[in-house]
């Protein structure tokens, strides 16, 4: 049984139940320790490092989902993990007000559940979407759920920031307690019966695989292992940009915080235009095969780093260049490359052995979540050490280049991926053979 379009926006409202406590806790919680408590930076970069870090176990809970007959205990139990992480997190912080070393203890274990609880919740509802939906509605599927996700931070950083004002620790812990207890009843509206009638049998008990076994046998697949370390390379590519396009329109073009502010703001615009685009047209042209996800991928990934030459060469112009458009494309590129990859992970999901949807799924956001930590430190480290010997244009020149050409080497191993020619299981629970597929 297929999920309904209704079914399928319900579950997309988890998305947007994860992005909002996510959000509190990477910016909000940020801008707390920094300014209010005047902390280290590094101290609560440190801290979102750390809870990407913790999503490498994303396979172990893939696995999990696997071997049960239902994958919605997994979101129900990861999102109360990351509910009370959220809390804890902003208990932490206010604690790091007044006793600093315990409050940073604390953190260290609130960013540990909330990287858990993000895997657990986000893997299981990756892998149902992509157990269930049909193929022809995966491309749309995979763009409802990221533009929900986007929808739940817009959401959550508006109200939560009016919310906040005047800003006191009490308003800080009324806040985030609203929107952890809120981000799960959502959760489990979300869910509810979803599951009642697209049950899985469980894995045989008798014959059941260890982890090792199954990580083993996906690795050991050629496409699988391939778009692993396609997505490694793109992701670092897409997050790269993250933490240093702000600061270059403030020193290159001499805009004020709240005028940055607005750029963010046209790229995340382009970032929702490319998404809904590929959602739209993508289950229409070529009914939604693969082959057709695998160009919409290219076509983003030479998008956004054709985006990102142009920004080298702002860099290098100053502020004579048309900046806006720019960050408007670069987004734009993002959100096809971003939801056409998702949607061919969803499509891919289900080839080779059965009921291992959620492993591939883990595997892949571990690498996802590895790349993102990664990515943002890189990205501003690389800034950072040019800049301490070339002038600013140079430095923020040569980064943008090299996330360009990150870019366009994801886009050469797109196309070398081979989805054409990847086995399709409508079953997804029947073992398939990869032949056929370019090594």
């Amino acid at each position: 049984m297929t999920l309904s379009w209704l079914t399928i926006i319900r579950l997309g409202l988890v998305q947007s139940a994860l992005g909002s406590i996510v959000v509190l806790t990477t910016s909000t919680l940020n801008r707390v320790m920094v300014v209010e408590f005047a902390l280290p930076a590094m101290l609560p970069a440190a801290l979102v490092a750390w809870h990407y870090a913790i999503q490498i176990s994303r396979p172990r809970w893939g696995y999990g989902s696997d071997m049960g007959a239902k994958r919605t205990p997994w979101i129900i139990g990861g999102m109360a993990v990351l509910a009370l992480g959220g809390v804890l997190a902003t208990d932490a912080t206010l604690l790091m007000g007044s006793s600093p070393l315990l409050g940073v203890l604390l953190g260290v274990l609130a960013f540990s559940m909330i990287g858990a609880g993000v895997g657990a919740a986000g893997t299981s509802l990756l892998a149902l979407l992509a157990t269930h939906t049909a193929p022809q509605r995966r491309p749309a599927a995979a763009a409802t759920t990221w533009i929900m996700m986007i929808v739940g931070i817009v959401v959550t950083a508006g109200v939560a920031g009016g919310l906040l004002d005047p800003f006191s620790p009490q308003r800080l812990a009324f806040v985030a307690t609203g929107v952890a207890g809120i981000a799960f009843l959502v959760t489990l509206l979300a869910v509810w019966g979803v599951e009642r009638e697209i049950a899985r049998a469980p894995e045989d008990e008798v014959v059941k695989p260890p982890f090792r076994q199954v990580l083993a046998e996906i690795w050991a697949e050629p496409l699988a292992r391939r778009f692993t370390i396609f997505v490694f390379v793109s992701m670092l590519a897409y997050s790269a940009q993250d933490l240093i396009l702000e600061p270059f329109a403030g020193l290159r073009f001499g805009m004020t915080p709240g005028q940055s502010t607005q750029l963010a703001g046209i790229q995340h615009g382009g970032v929702l235009l490319g998404m809904i685009l590929v959602g739209a047209l993508g289950a229409r042209v070529g009914d939604g095969k693969r082959v057709w996800m695998q160009r919409w991928t290219i076509a983003g990934c030479i998008g956004s780093a054709a985006a990102l030459l142009a920004l080298a060469c702002a860099s290098a112009v100053g502020p004579s260049w048309p900046l806006a458009p720019t960050v408007f494309a670069l987004g734009f590129g993002n959100g096809v490359f971003a939801v056409s990859a998702i949607g061919s992970m969803m499509g891919l999901a289900g080839a080779g052995r059965g009921q291992r949807e959620g492993v591939r799924m883990g595997v892949w956001g571990a690498a996802q979540a590895m790349a993102f930590g990664l990515g943002g430190f890189t990205g501003a480290a690389g800034v950072d050490a040019l800049r301490a010997f070339l002038p600013d244009e140079n430095a923020f020149l040569i980064v943008f280049a090299l996330e360009a050409a990150l870019f366009g080497f994801a886009a050469m191993l797109a196309a070398r991926l081979g989805l054409a020619a990847a086995p399709t299981s409508p079953n997804l629970g029947t073992p398939v053979a990869y032949e056929g597929v370019r090594s």
